[in-house]
């Protein structure tokens, strides 16, 4: 296997051992698939009806047309909204979840759970028109939880959040007919639009896809991200620790992987609870070690400061260091690899949603109402099978950095202005004098296909060397967090003069990590604020920002994209959408859909090169807006 595209100790470590065990990680399968469907890779392979599959020839020797008479224009567009409609559905039946919990809440059925944060939940319940005045927390919890799910079932108007848009984008929205009505509505019209026989323009199959988008960032995703800060307690800054080397040689270690923070917040209260701790002394260790995979762990982090073990691609080489008792997995970004990596240890792999059922794994179903008790027996089976671990087959990396996590748009008001005069001035300020350039957002997943992280590193490296501020989510964050550019100590080393400036002045990092995947929506907020609080621009279209998911890999990157674009903001991807079949279809999003609503598509593989392009636009942005010369700069004369 190559490991030219690995970079991070802590990964090549464990693949090393897993090489001589002869044990099969996510590299060894993807490399088995070379070379991959070149027809799937253009977006011209339909599989829409049993005519099919028909392909499109690209080079102009054969069909030019499916069996239907679909042209390759159709066909990758057709393809695009289907993907983006199902991310869409994997925020949103998360955001669904959360509502139900919080109803739950309302009613006094849950176990172990509590409103955390009773401000935000007066503030979201006013949004949705209800009153608060003289009325307890549960009772306002049931209430905003039932119109929450109302969202979802509208047939017409609009989402409560997308007024939470400036005007500007509204008004787009509706000239386009893009503003989206109800969350579920949006998922069924584009499932229903991209049937065999349906819609074949393929502008008109590009602005369902836009709505379905914005169902998820200004629907699903938004209220998944709100609804997690009323019941788990809203992020503020908090230090950690990443990488495989959290995992402890005497402690009983619990990985929770997925991204519903319901259990695994149930299961960080567990692990504390002292006759857990003396149940695991008995057993013979020292304690309970509860870490973090994937986007579970920026929940647990942002809130609990619990370390996390890795990002996506780590997920086997938790299991590889053969120091895991119990994975515990919920939904999205689990691996059936995992099962079969868990078989060669003595981990047990515990599955707790019936909406991902994973062969070889246990099936614990976790309920809200007896949630304590069931994070308690999965702690306590864990600490059971502490005896069974092998520590002739041990194999945890020394590697771990610090971080600082938990940066959200409403505490960025106090850190920027302090406690008395929190807003964002000094940010919109140092923006518009020059020190700060830009803001790019570097977002998603890691993706094999590009090793494992190291586009996101060298592209936020980049970045910030050109003084852009950067947020980030996500897979993406966790990566930086492990290369150590979530460290103020660190990360002003590498800094641009003028950035580093205000950083040091305001205290905080240059990369600032808001959480999960979910939590994109933190961003497309805090540009809201920059909008509202003046001077650079009147839409987010307008603003000096950009944003990547370098390494994208699932559907739900395609929504997160496809929200951000619509909403005005140039979205990068390092491998293009599966669209670049049809041309037409790919000029239509990478330039002519600028016109259309602000936004638009670039794909660029090399980090430096896609971080050039982004300063770029953030440039065109500045000179637009006529704010004055950047302080300490280069000019990026990269056309995207």
């Amino acid at each position: 296997m190559s490991r030219k595209k690995l970079q991070d100790k802590a990964n090549l470590k464990v693949l090393e051992s897993a090489k001589k065990a002869g044990i099969e990680t996510v590299w060894d399968r993807f490399e088995a698939q070379a070379p991959q469907c070149g027809f799937g890779m253009l977006g011209i392979c339909c599989r829409m009806c049993n005519m099919g599959p028909c392909r499109i020839d690209p080079f102009g020797a054969g069909p030019k047309a499916g069996a239907c008479g679909a042209t390759a224009d159709t066909i990758a567009a057709r393809d695009m909204a289907r993907a983006t409609a199902a991310g869409s559905a994997s925020h949103s039946d998360h955001a669904r979840d959360l509502a139900m919990t919080l109803i739950a809440v309302g009613k006094g059925q849950t176990q172990g759970y509590a409103i955390r944060d009773p401000f935000k939940l007066k503030r979201v319940a006013s949004e949705f028109g209800i009153e608060v005045e003289n009325k307890k927390d549960n009772e306002i919890a049931l209430q905003l939880g039932q119109k929450v799910l109302e969202e979802f079932g509208k047939q017409e108007g609009e989402l409560v959040f997308s007024k939470r848009a400036p005007k500007k984008q509204q008004d787009i929205w509706k000239a386009q007919n893009i503003i989206p009505r109800g969350i579920d509505r949006e998922v069924v019209e584009t499932l229903s639009r991209t049937h065999e026989g349906m819609d074949q323009d393929y502008k008109n199959l590009v602005q369902t896809t836009m709505r379905v988008a914005l169902a998820d960032g200004w629907g699903g995703s938004m209220i998944a991200t709100e609804l997690s800060d009323i019941l788990f307690g809203s992020p503020q800054p908090i230090r950690a620790r990443a990488n495989l080397g959290v995992l402890r040689e005497d402690e009983v270690n619990v990985i929770i992987h997925g991204h519903e923070p319901t259990l695994s917040d149930v299961i960080a209260t567990a692990a504390q609870d002292k006759e857990l701790l003396d149940f695991a002394k008995a057993h013979g260790a020292k304690g309970i070690n509860v870490a973090g995979i994937c986007c579970t762990a920026n929940e647990i982090l942002v809130r609990r400061g619990l370390p996390v073990a890795g990002n996506f691609l780590q997920q086997e080489l938790a299991i590889l260091t053969g120091a895991i008792e119990v994975m515990v997995v919920d939904i999205q970004c689990i691996m059936p690899g995992v099962t079969q990596a868990a078989k060669h240890f003595h981990t047990k792999v515990i599955s707790t949603s019936p909406k991902a059922s994973i062969p070889g794994a246990e099936a614990i179903p976790f309920h809200e109402d007896k949630a304590l008790d069931t994070a308690k027996h999965i702690i306590k089976l864990a600490i059971e099978n502490y005896k069974n671990r092998d520590r002739s087959r041990m194999n945890i990396p020394k590697e771990s950095m610090e971080l600082v996590a938990g940066f959200t748009a409403e505490n960025i008001f106090y850190h920027l202005g302090g406690r008395f005069r929190g807003s964002y001035k000094p940010l919109n300020e140092n923006i518009i004098n020059g020190r700060i350039r830009g803001v790019a957002g570097v977002v998603g997943c890691d993706n094999p296909k590009m090793g494992s992280g190291a586009h996101h590193v060298e592209l936020v490296k980049e970045l910030i060397k050109n003084n852009c501020l950067v947020v980030q989510t996500g897979c993406a964050a966790i990566e930086c967090a492990k290369e150590g550019l979530l460290r103020p100590e660190t990360a002003y080393e590498m800094a641009g003069d003028g950035l580093k400036e205000v950083c040091k002045a305001v205290g905080i990092p240059p990369v600032l990590h808001a959480g999960s995947c979910v939590d994109n929506s933190r961003i497309l907020i805090a540009c809201c604020e920059m909008v509202k609080e003046g001077g650079v621009g009147n839409g987010l279209d307008e603003l000096p920002v950009a944003g990547a998911a370098i390494e994208w890999m699932a559907e739900k990157a395609m929504a997160i994209g496809w929200y951000f674009v619509s909403s005005g903001l140039l979205v990068a991807f390092g491998t293009p959408l599966r669209v670049t079949g049809s041309q037409a279809l790919t000029d239509y999003i990478t330039k002519d859909i600028e016109n259309i609503v602000g936004g638009k598509w670039t794909f660029i593989e090399d980090p430096i090169e896609c971080a050039h392009a982004m300063i770029a636009h953030i440039d065109k942005k500045r000179k637009a807006l006529k704010l004055q010369p950047l302080l300490y700069a280069q000019s990026f004369p990269v056309q995207v």
